[in-house]
């Protein structure tokens, strides 16, 4: 065995056979340092041979191990006792944060007592921050800092204290006496790193382990107290490992058995409590499990046990569907089988590390996720899936389980005709990878062999792009490579789920998800196993994109961020629509509308997270600053936890209508009853057009036409059925079919103007509904979806305003002036009349003729439009199809609730769209 002088010497070994010239410059000095460090080694010599003594079956050196130990190793004719293995354990492991206070030491304690498992092994984590604090005594030894000298005593005092308020009696008295001779040793130890400048790995991972040590033998005293059974065990008497890279062990179960059994013949017990993290060489050298060493030391106990479950408790409820933070929707996944967890926790997803899972999956021993501050959470189980596994809690069982991500990446792009064929290409370039250590995260490469695309963390991207350059100049300035392109600030979105290899359409479901959020992706990757689908995008996209994705396959709400611009009274009723159908959407059509801005023609209100709709009229009053369109579009549009964005125009503002084209270009979808944008300038409108269609950015605006009615729906789908529009005639004006509904008998024509105006059918000034203008606007939009050509100058209008009174100075000076005029209308009425027809004011787009008009028009009493009441539109399509017979739509064309309902309609279609259940 290795004397303890033999150890430190060891560990030391570079510095002591260099020359101390950073201590001096004198040879003299060099020789007082090296006196110096002889004697602290001595001294450590015989620090340790006490230690030793005093500690019995306890090792805490590299190969040394009690006289029992060594007793059982050397006769291996002794017969063992056989291990009992399978349901019997259970085994817990419990982090840093479970153990960071005595009162959770106690809660720890309470939880395993509460197991009623025949046998239960327990590994623990050191106490929260304490292994940070290890590796810093080592940091400041190394650097020759004294400060290490209070934080070792900062250590002690943070275990003394602890110990002092869990433990009394003997129980502390033992305990301390323990911690003291540790902590003497360490300071030794660590005075020798002060005066050699160095410590090796091995002497790190001895140092940092003690914190392990300590938190096991404090809960080994609080459960024993409770009347268990419990001894504490040293893993690293018991796990044997084998260090592959500096990151890497692997363990070595067949002699990791054999010394779990022959620990277990000299400590006969039903309740263990292990060190995590810590484990020997196969020369009996100090080691670590490097990270997540605690959970792994749980799978590999586990696996060593057979055991029947191993509870990881943590301080989360258990695996979220993605990123809590970044989608507050994400849901906890009952179950995932061990390929589910392995794949989203190579993406970062809060999850246990691919080799914590291999042990336990040797065995198919299931891990529970549990959180120890939540104990009503029944967490995650990751296991071998059954056939027929549900999620509870989940209403469509979706073939996509999860969602992570990676941020900070770059990709690097290495293409030329050269490499086409050439084998050995893809070698050399990520054998130069290798070389200056960067981790490949993602490969992508076309069957062309044209490119080869690969990310790597950002931070390691600048030395593989010199690499690259150099190792492949020649073919560079050959031109059989054409360039090495680097594409900084990405992320990698993956999606993970074992049902996706069975189920069509995944693919294209996520694609088109990511297209709707109106997201590039920069670089894809798929496996054959297909428990994967990995895409690289924008940095700056990428919580939108998880959130488009985490929506699109319901594992969250379809989530629309909206801003409503005129909040007067067609916007005002739409927002109570809003606010009474809000609940019912969210339950039961899974859709989230959340009202981040509201914009009138002076104030606005903005909101990080929703406006409360029950009260905007007083917020807008209390909270409303001057109204700015540039800044509410930027605030609605800006939310990167919201995917989708609409904003809905609720004015008749030309101003506001010039900007949907930018809207939509910046990926905004658009919805309104505002009829400025779709009948102005032709080439504006085309131009509009052409950009909805080559995007996935919507552009609802079936209100224009018909208020809450399926006019243009039921347009488009004649067109898109291949039917041939010929004519489209309509009562396309509530207003003007209330007035001439009303205008019969001995009435007069200004009396019912008034009626209607007194009614708020009109607008505030009448003309604007007599002149026939707003008519016109209809028939151009219809028109142009018939693919007439128009412009709204184009349209004949017989307007019903006397000429004498167009320039009258207000609406009430025309209101006032129009009775003057009711001869000429009543005698058109009286000439309808005589003939057996009714007087009514229609829209036309004659396609074969490919023009409109707008005029007053005289139908027999009989004719369907002649049978309507109130404010009712009516609108017929004569096509191909239906030649003979007109399709007609009827109802109501007017008033504030019909039109909101109509715009309401395509909030609706738009959430459908975008992935909500239809």
């Amino acid at each position: 065995m290795a004397t303890y002088s033999q150890l430190i010497s060891t560990w030391l070994t570079p510095q002591l056979h260099c020359p101390y010239t950073r201590i001096s410059t004198s040879q003299q000095n060099r020789s007082h340092a090296n006196h110096l460090h002889r004697l602290t080694v001595q001294r450590h010599h015989l620090e340790w041979t006490s230690f030793v003594s005093q500690q019995g079956r306890r090792e805490l050196g590299c190969g040394h191990l009690s006289s029992s130990v060594k007793a059982v190793l050397l006769d291996e004719s002794k017969e063992r006792t056989r291990l009992p293995k399978g349901n019997m354990w259970s085994v817990h492991k419990f982090g840093g944060t479970c153990v960071g206070t005595s009162e959770r030491i106690k809660n720890v304690a309470e939880i395993i007592f509460n197991d009623g498992s025949e046998g239960k092994l327990v590994v623990v984590s050191a106490m929260s921050k304490v292994t940070d604090m290890m590796y810093d005594l080592i940091y400041k030894a190394q650097s020759r800092d004294d400060s290490y000298i209070a934080a070792v005593d900062a250590v002690f005092e943070k275990h003394r204290l602890t110990a002092a308020d869990l433990l009394d009696g003997d129980d502390l008295t033992s305990f301390l006496a323990q911690l003291r001779d540790d902590v003497n040793n360490l300071r030794a130890m660590l005075h020798a790193i002060y005066i050699a400048g160095h410590a090796t790995e091995s002497f790190s991972d001895f140092v940092v382990g003690h914190g392990e040590l300590w938190s096991a033998q404090m809960l080994s005293y609080v459960v024993r107290k409770s009347g268990l059974d419990c001894k504490w065990m040293d893993t690293r008497e018991v796990l044997i490992v084998n260090p592959t890279s500096s990151n890497q062990v692997d363990p070595d179960f067949v002699k990791s058995e054999k010394r779990l059994e022959e620990w277990l013949s000299r400590n006969p017990c039903k309740t263990i409590v292990a060190t995590g993290f810590i484990a020997s060489t196969p020369q009996n050298i100090p080691t670590t499990l490097k990270r997540d060493g605690s959970d792994f030391s749980a799978a590999i106990m586990g696996a060593l046990l057979r055991a029947r479950q191993v509870t990881i408790w943590t301080d989360v409820d258990g695996v979220y569907s993605a990123d809590p933070r970044k989608v507050s929707e994400a849901v906890i996944l009952r179950t995932l089988s061990y390929q589910e967890a392995w794949e989203m926790s190579y993406f970062g997803a809060n999850v246990l590390h691919p080799r914590t899972i291999i042990p336990v999956m040797r065995y198919d021993i299931p891990i529970m996720i549990r959180n120890i501050f939540n104990l009503a959470s029944p967490g995650t189980m990751i296991c071998q899936p059954s056939m027929n596994v549900s999620e509870d809690g989940q209403k469509v069982d979706s073939p996509v389980k999860g969602f992570a991500t990676i941020d900070n990446v770059a990709l690097v792009n290495v293409e030329g005709t050269g490499m086409a064929g050439v084998p050995g290409t893809a070698s050399a370039i990520f054998g130069a990878v290798k070389d200056v250590g960067a981790n490949v995260i993602m490969i992508s490469q076309a069957s062309s062999e044209h490119s080869i695309c690969f990310a790597v963390p950002e931070k390691e991207v600048k030395a593989v792009a010199e690499v690259l350059q150099s190792r492949f100049h020649q073919a560079l300035d050959a031109g059989r490579l054409s360039q090495v392109a680097i594409i900084p600030n990405c992320s990698i979105l993956a999606a993970v789920g074992q049902k996706m290899a069975s189920t069509p359409g995944v693919s294209a479901t996520l694609f088109n998800a990511l297209a709707k959020a109106n997201i590039n992706v920069r670089a894809i990757a798929q496996g054959c196993s297909e428990y994967n689908i990995t895409v690289v995008v924008k940095r700056e996209d990428c919580i939108r994109a998880l959130r488009a994705v985490h929506s699109r396959f319901y594992l969250s709400k379809t989530t629309i961020a909206m801003g409503i611009i005129g909040p007067g009274l067609i916007g005002g009723t739409l927002l109570d629509q809003l606010r009474d159908q809000a609940a019912v959407l969210k339950e039961e059509f899974n859709i989230d509308l959340r009202v981040m801005g509201i914009i009138g023609s002076r104030r606005m209100i903005l909101s990080e997270v929703g406006i409360d709709l029950s009260r905007w009229r007083e917020l807008t009053k209390e909270n409303g600053e001057i109204a700015e369109l540039e800044k509410f579009t930027h605030h609605v549009h800006g939310n990167h936890f919201i995917p989708n964005t609409v904003l809905v125009d609720c004015t008749a503002d030309s101003n506001v209508a010039s900007c949907y084209y930018d809207w939509l270009r910046k990926g905004i979808h658009v919805i309104t009853p505002n009829k400025k944008a779709n009948s102005g300038p032709l080439g504006q409108y085309l131009k509009l057009r052409a950009l909805q269609r080559q995007s996935y950015t919507h552009y609802f605006y079936e209100a224009t036409v018909g208020a809450g009615l399926p006019i243009i729906s039921t347009l488009r789908g004649l067109l898109e059925t291949g039917d041939k529009i010929l004519q489209i005639e309509g009562i396309f004006s509530g207003t003007l079919s209330y007035i001439f509904n009303n205008f019969i008998g001995s009435r007069s024509f200004s009396e019912v103007v008034a009626e209607a105006k007194q009614a708020g059918y009109t607008e505030p000034d009448p003309r604007d509904d007599l002149s026939g203008t707003d008519v016109a606007r209809k028939v151009i939009i219809l028109a142009r979806e018939c693919g007439l050509k128009l412009e709204l100058s184009d349209i004949p209008v017989q307007s019903l305003v006397p000429a004498p009174l167009k320039a009258s100075a207000s609406a009430k000076e025309f209101m006032k002036q129009l009775p003057q005029f009711d001869q000429d209308m009543a005698k058109e009425r009286q000439n309808a009349e005589d003939s057996g027809d009714v007087l009514r004011y229609v829209g036309v787009v004659d396609a074969v003729r490919q023009e409109g008009r707008v005029e007053l028009r005289r139908y027999k009493k009989d004719h369907p439009f002649a049978q309507l009441s109130g404010s009712d539109n009516i609108i017929a399509f004569t096509t191909t199809r239906y030649k003979e017979q007109p399709l007609i739509v009827r109802g109501p064309g007017a008033g504030a609730q019909v039109t909101a309902g109509g715009i309401f309609s395509d909030i609706l279609r738009l959430a459908s769209y975008l992935g909500a259940p239809s």
